[in-house]
Protein backbone atom coordinates (compact mmCIF):
# COMPACT_ATOMS: atom_id res chain seq x y z
CA UNK A 1 0.00 0.00 0.00
CA UNK A 2 1.31 3.50 -0.52
CA UNK A 3 2.52 5.58 2.13
CA UNK A 4 1.79 9.34 2.26
CA UNK A 5 3.48 12.91 3.61
CA UNK A 6 1.50 15.95 4.56
CA UNK A 7 3.31 18.85 4.68
CA UNK A 8 2.60 22.15 6.09
CA UNK A 9 4.65 25.08 6.37
CA UNK A 10 3.49 25.62 9.38
CA UNK A 11 1.99 24.07 12.51
CA UNK A 12 3.06 26.38 15.26
CA UNK A 13 -1.00 26.90 15.68
CA UNK A 14 -3.86 24.30 15.50
CA UNK A 15 -4.26 22.90 11.59
CA UNK A 16 -6.97 24.93 9.98
CA UNK A 17 -9.63 23.43 8.07
CA UNK A 18 -8.10 22.80 4.79
CA UNK A 19 -5.03 21.20 6.74
CA UNK A 20 -7.47 18.92 8.63
CA UNK A 21 -8.68 17.93 4.92
CA UNK A 22 -5.40 16.83 4.10
CA UNK A 23 -4.84 14.64 7.21
CA UNK A 24 -8.07 13.01 6.67
CA UNK A 25 -6.88 12.46 2.79
CA UNK A 26 -3.89 10.63 4.46
CA UNK A 27 -5.10 9.00 6.69
CA UNK A 28 -6.48 6.34 3.04
CA UNK A 29 -2.89 5.98 3.10
CA UNK A 30 0.09 3.76 5.17
CA UNK A 31 1.94 4.96 7.76
CA UNK A 32 0.47 8.40 6.87
CA UNK A 33 3.72 11.31 8.10
CA UNK A 34 3.32 15.05 8.42
CA UNK A 35 6.35 17.47 8.12
CA UNK A 36 6.25 21.12 8.80
CA UNK A 37 8.71 23.98 8.31
CA UNK A 38 7.82 25.29 11.82
CA UNK A 39 8.00 24.08 15.28
CA UNK A 40 4.83 21.84 15.95
CA UNK A 41 2.44 23.08 18.58
CA UNK A 42 1.14 21.07 20.89
CA UNK A 43 -2.46 21.81 20.34
CA UNK A 44 -1.49 20.45 17.12
CA UNK A 45 -0.06 17.78 18.43
CA UNK A 46 -3.39 16.85 19.31
CA UNK A 47 -4.82 17.49 16.37
CA UNK A 48 -2.66 15.14 14.37
CA UNK A 49 -2.91 12.32 16.80
CA UNK A 50 -6.50 12.30 16.10
CA UNK A 51 -6.52 11.68 12.54
CA UNK A 52 -3.96 8.37 12.96
CA UNK A 53 -0.74 10.30 12.35
CA UNK A 54 1.86 8.58 14.33
CA UNK A 55 4.84 10.59 13.26
CA UNK A 56 5.45 14.03 12.30
CA UNK A 57 8.96 16.25 11.49
CA UNK A 58 9.47 19.36 12.27
CA UNK A 59 12.48 21.89 11.79
CA UNK A 60 11.98 25.58 13.26
CA UNK A 61 11.96 28.52 10.17
CA UNK A 62 15.43 30.88 10.70
CA UNK A 63 13.06 33.34 8.52
CA UNK A 64 16.08 33.54 6.30
CA UNK A 65 14.59 33.87 2.72
CA UNK A 66 11.39 33.27 1.27
CA UNK A 67 10.63 29.64 0.27
CA UNK A 68 13.90 27.99 0.99
CA UNK A 69 13.75 26.42 3.87
CA UNK A 70 10.24 25.30 3.18
CA UNK A 71 12.21 23.61 -0.17
CA UNK A 72 14.66 22.08 2.18
CA UNK A 73 12.27 20.80 4.62
CA UNK A 74 9.87 19.21 1.63
CA UNK A 75 13.23 17.36 0.81
CA UNK A 76 14.89 16.37 3.81
CA UNK A 77 10.99 14.90 4.82
CA UNK A 78 10.86 12.85 1.50
CA UNK A 79 14.32 11.61 2.50
CA UNK A 80 13.15 10.42 5.63
CA UNK A 81 9.98 8.79 4.84
CA UNK A 82 10.64 7.66 1.25
CA UNK A 83 6.90 8.38 0.31
CA UNK A 84 4.70 7.68 -2.82
CA UNK A 85 2.58 10.46 -2.06
CA UNK A 86 3.07 14.15 -1.27
CA UNK A 87 -0.23 15.83 -0.37
CA UNK A 88 -0.02 19.92 -0.25
CA UNK A 89 -2.30 22.56 0.24
CA UNK A 90 -3.49 24.53 -2.99
CA UNK A 91 -2.42 28.01 -2.20
CA UNK A 92 0.01 30.06 -4.49
CA UNK A 93 2.56 29.51 -1.70
CA UNK A 94 2.40 25.76 -1.59
CA UNK A 95 2.16 24.80 -5.34
CA UNK A 96 5.79 27.01 -6.06
CA UNK A 97 6.99 24.88 -3.36
CA UNK A 98 5.52 21.15 -4.68
CA UNK A 99 7.20 22.90 -8.27
CA UNK A 100 10.13 23.18 -6.79
CA UNK A 101 10.35 19.90 -5.28
CA UNK A 102 8.93 18.39 -8.59
CA UNK A 103 11.71 19.69 -10.97
CA UNK A 104 14.17 18.79 -8.10
CA UNK A 105 12.88 15.18 -7.73
CA UNK A 106 11.93 15.07 -11.53
CA UNK A 107 8.71 13.80 -10.70
CA UNK A 108 4.96 14.96 -10.92
CA UNK A 109 3.18 17.60 -9.15
CA UNK A 110 -1.14 17.42 -10.28
CA UNK A 111 -2.56 21.11 -8.90
CA UNK A 112 -6.41 21.66 -8.04
CA UNK A 113 -6.66 17.99 -6.57
CA UNK A 114 -10.29 16.75 -5.97
CA UNK A 115 -9.47 13.24 -4.96
CA UNK A 116 -6.73 10.45 -4.99
CA UNK A 117 -7.30 6.95 -5.51
CA UNK A 118 -5.43 3.97 -3.17
CA UNK A 119 -3.75 3.35 -6.23
CA UNK A 120 -2.36 7.14 -6.62
CA UNK A 121 -4.64 8.04 -9.64
CA UNK A 122 -5.63 11.73 -8.60
CA UNK A 123 -8.86 13.26 -9.75
CA UNK A 124 -8.54 16.86 -10.71
CA UNK A 125 -10.93 19.82 -12.62
CA UNK A 126 -9.83 20.78 -16.08
CA UNK A 127 -11.53 24.23 -17.72
CA UNK A 128 -12.95 25.68 -15.07
CA UNK A 129 -14.76 22.65 -14.00
CA UNK A 130 -16.07 21.71 -17.04
CA UNK A 131 -14.83 18.17 -16.71
CA UNK A 132 -12.70 16.28 -14.58
CA UNK A 133 -9.36 14.40 -15.23
CA UNK A 134 -7.66 11.10 -14.11
CA UNK A 135 -3.89 11.71 -13.38
CA UNK A 136 -1.36 9.12 -12.45
CA UNK A 137 2.62 9.74 -12.32
CA UNK A 138 4.77 7.73 -14.13
CA UNK A 139 8.04 8.73 -12.46
CA UNK A 140 7.33 7.80 -9.31
CA UNK A 141 6.53 10.03 -6.72
CA UNK A 142 3.14 12.08 -7.28
CA UNK A 143 2.61 15.47 -5.41
CA UNK A 144 -0.53 16.96 -5.48
CA UNK A 145 -2.03 20.14 -4.06
CA UNK A 146 -5.62 19.69 -2.75
CA UNK A 147 -8.39 21.74 -3.47
CA UNK A 148 -10.43 23.40 -0.20
CA UNK A 149 -13.85 21.70 0.64
CA UNK A 150 -13.27 18.14 -1.66
CA UNK A 151 -12.41 15.90 1.28
CA UNK A 152 -15.15 15.88 4.10
CA UNK A 153 -13.23 16.41 7.78
CA UNK A 154 -13.34 13.57 9.49
CA UNK A 155 -10.95 12.28 11.91
CA UNK A 156 -10.14 8.91 11.60
CA UNK A 157 -8.45 7.31 15.16
CA UNK A 158 -6.78 8.55 17.89
CA UNK A 159 -3.27 7.48 18.44
CA UNK A 160 -1.87 7.61 22.54
CA UNK A 161 0.66 9.90 21.23
CA UNK A 162 2.52 11.68 18.11
CA UNK A 163 6.06 11.17 17.72
CA UNK A 164 7.74 14.65 16.80
CA UNK A 165 11.09 13.69 15.58
CA UNK A 166 13.49 17.17 14.61
CA UNK A 167 14.61 17.19 10.85
CA UNK A 168 18.42 17.71 10.17
CA UNK A 169 18.86 19.83 7.18
CA UNK A 170 21.05 20.26 4.48
CA UNK A 171 23.71 23.23 5.21
CA UNK A 172 22.70 26.10 2.39
CA UNK A 173 25.28 28.24 0.66
CA UNK A 174 23.34 30.99 1.86
CA UNK A 175 19.56 32.42 1.06
CA UNK A 176 18.50 32.55 -2.80
CA UNK A 177 15.51 34.96 -2.15
CA UNK A 178 15.79 37.52 0.71
CA UNK A 179 12.67 39.41 2.48
CA UNK A 180 13.22 42.90 1.89
CA UNK A 181 9.58 43.88 3.64
CA UNK A 182 6.73 42.86 5.43
CA UNK A 183 3.20 44.05 5.32
CA UNK A 184 1.40 43.22 8.58
CA UNK A 185 -2.09 41.63 7.10
CA UNK A 186 -5.36 43.18 8.80
CA UNK A 187 -6.71 40.86 11.04
CA UNK A 188 -10.37 39.44 9.96
CA UNK A 189 -12.62 37.32 12.11
CA UNK A 190 -14.76 36.32 8.49
CA UNK A 191 -13.51 33.01 7.45
CA UNK A 192 -10.52 32.21 5.14
CA UNK A 193 -11.73 32.65 1.55
CA UNK A 194 -10.08 29.43 0.10
CA UNK A 195 -11.68 27.08 2.77
CA UNK A 196 -14.72 29.05 3.68
CA UNK A 197 -18.20 27.34 3.24
CA UNK A 198 -20.03 30.35 2.20
CA UNK A 199 -18.39 33.35 -0.06
CA UNK A 200 -20.26 36.68 -1.52
CA UNK A 201 -18.23 37.89 -3.79
CA UNK A 202 -18.40 41.72 -5.65
CA UNK A 203 -17.42 42.78 -9.19
CA UNK A 204 -17.43 45.85 -11.56
CA UNK A 205 -21.01 46.21 -10.89
CA UNK A 206 -20.31 47.10 -6.72
CA UNK A 207 -19.11 50.75 -8.02
CA UNK A 208 -16.27 51.09 -5.59
CA UNK A 209 -18.92 50.17 -2.68
CA UNK A 210 -18.04 46.75 -1.28
CA UNK A 211 -20.74 47.92 2.06
CA UNK A 212 -23.54 45.54 0.96
CA UNK A 213 -21.00 42.50 -0.22
CA UNK A 214 -19.64 43.16 3.54
CA UNK A 215 -22.99 43.48 5.09
CA UNK A 216 -24.33 39.94 3.69
CA UNK A 217 -21.30 38.56 4.31
CA UNK A 218 -21.65 39.16 7.95
CA UNK A 219 -25.02 37.77 8.30
CA UNK A 220 -24.08 35.12 6.96
CA UNK A 221 -20.48 34.40 8.16
CA UNK A 222 -19.18 34.39 5.25
CA UNK A 223 -15.76 34.87 3.42
CA UNK A 224 -15.91 37.80 0.96
CA UNK A 225 -14.01 37.66 -2.47
CA UNK A 226 -13.73 40.01 -5.61
CA UNK A 227 -12.98 39.66 -9.79
CA UNK A 228 -10.11 41.23 -10.78
CA UNK A 229 -11.42 43.94 -11.80
CA UNK A 230 -12.58 45.27 -8.35
CA UNK A 231 -9.04 44.36 -7.25
CA UNK A 232 -7.05 45.88 -9.79
CA UNK A 233 -9.65 48.93 -9.16
CA UNK A 234 -8.44 49.30 -5.87
CA UNK A 235 -11.80 48.63 -4.23
CA UNK A 236 -10.44 45.22 -2.58
CA UNK A 237 -6.97 44.04 -1.91
CA UNK A 238 -5.50 41.75 -4.50
CA UNK A 239 -5.88 38.70 -1.98
CA UNK A 240 -9.51 38.72 -1.99
CA UNK A 241 -9.65 37.76 -6.05
CA UNK A 242 -11.00 34.65 -7.41
CA UNK A 243 -10.62 33.40 -10.68
CA UNK A 244 -7.84 31.69 -13.07
CA UNK A 245 -4.94 34.45 -11.78
CA UNK A 246 -6.70 34.40 -8.05
CA UNK A 247 -7.74 32.32 -5.19
CA UNK A 248 -9.84 28.77 -5.74
CA UNK A 249 -13.00 28.39 -4.07
CA UNK A 250 -15.53 25.62 -3.93
CA UNK A 251 -17.58 26.63 -1.04
CA UNK A 252 -21.25 25.20 -0.25
CA UNK A 253 -22.55 28.62 -1.16
CA UNK A 254 -21.57 31.33 -4.12
CA UNK A 255 -23.17 34.47 -3.76
CA UNK A 256 -21.79 36.65 -7.35
CA UNK A 257 -22.72 40.15 -6.88
CA UNK A 258 -21.99 42.56 -9.70
CA UNK A 259 -19.73 40.16 -11.13
CA UNK A 260 -20.52 39.35 -15.55
CA UNK A 261 -18.87 36.00 -14.89
CA UNK A 262 -16.37 35.67 -17.51
CA UNK A 263 -14.01 32.35 -18.03
CA UNK A 264 -11.36 33.97 -15.90
CA UNK A 265 -13.21 34.28 -13.15
CA UNK A 266 -15.18 30.98 -13.67
CA UNK A 267 -12.03 29.14 -13.63
CA UNK A 268 -11.70 30.25 -9.95
CA UNK A 269 -15.47 29.13 -8.72
CA UNK A 270 -17.40 27.11 -11.09
CA UNK A 271 -16.99 24.00 -8.64
CA UNK A 272 -19.00 25.68 -5.97
CA UNK A 273 -22.00 23.72 -4.69
CA UNK A 274 -24.40 25.96 -5.15
CA UNK A 275 -24.14 29.68 -6.81
CA UNK A 276 -26.68 32.77 -6.84
CA UNK A 277 -26.09 35.45 -9.29
CA UNK A 278 -27.19 39.15 -8.82
CA UNK A 279 -26.54 41.51 -11.66
CA UNK A 280 -28.17 44.29 -13.70
CA UNK A 281 -27.21 42.68 -17.04
CA UNK A 282 -29.72 39.57 -17.85
CA UNK A 283 -27.45 38.54 -20.46
CA UNK A 284 -24.35 38.20 -18.02
CA UNK A 285 -22.44 34.94 -18.41
CA UNK A 286 -22.60 34.54 -15.03
CA UNK A 287 -26.43 33.66 -14.91
CA UNK A 288 -25.30 30.38 -17.22
CA UNK A 289 -23.42 28.69 -14.46
CA UNK A 290 -26.02 30.05 -11.65
CA UNK A 291 -28.49 27.97 -9.88
CA UNK A 292 -30.39 31.03 -9.09
CA UNK A 293 -30.02 33.78 -11.03
CA UNK A 294 -31.82 37.55 -9.60
CA UNK A 295 -31.65 40.73 -12.18
CA UNK A 296 -31.36 43.67 -10.21
CA UNK A 297 -29.68 46.08 -8.62
CA UNK A 298 -27.39 44.20 -5.64
CA UNK A 299 -27.01 47.49 -3.58
CA UNK A 300 -31.30 46.80 -2.89
CA UNK A 301 -31.15 43.30 -3.10
CA UNK A 302 -28.09 42.27 -1.11
CA UNK A 303 -28.94 45.09 1.80
CA UNK A 304 -32.62 43.19 1.82
CA UNK A 305 -31.70 40.25 1.73
CA UNK A 306 -28.98 40.51 5.05
CA UNK A 307 -31.87 42.16 6.69
CA UNK A 308 -34.20 39.06 5.83
CA UNK A 309 -31.47 36.59 7.18
CA UNK A 310 -31.15 38.60 10.64
CA UNK A 311 -34.41 39.11 10.98
CA UNK A 312 -34.79 35.12 10.88
CA UNK A 313 -32.00 34.39 13.10
CA UNK A 314 -32.97 36.40 16.03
Amino acid sequence: MSSALVFFSNLSTAPSKAQRELLTLAARFENPTVAAASLIADEAREVLGQYGIATALQAQNPNTDFGGHELAVLDAALQHTDADLVLLENDSFSREIGARIAVRRNTAIVTDVVDISADLIATKDELAGSYSASVKSTTGVLIATVKPNSVEDAPHGAQDGVSVKDLELAQSSGPSVSIVAVDQKVVSDRPALNEARIVVAGGRGVDGDFGPVEDLADALGAAIGASRAATDAGWISHDAQIGQTGVTVSPQLYISAGISGAIQQKAGMQTSKFIIAVNKDMDAPVFEIADLGIVGDLSKVLPQAAAEIRRRQA
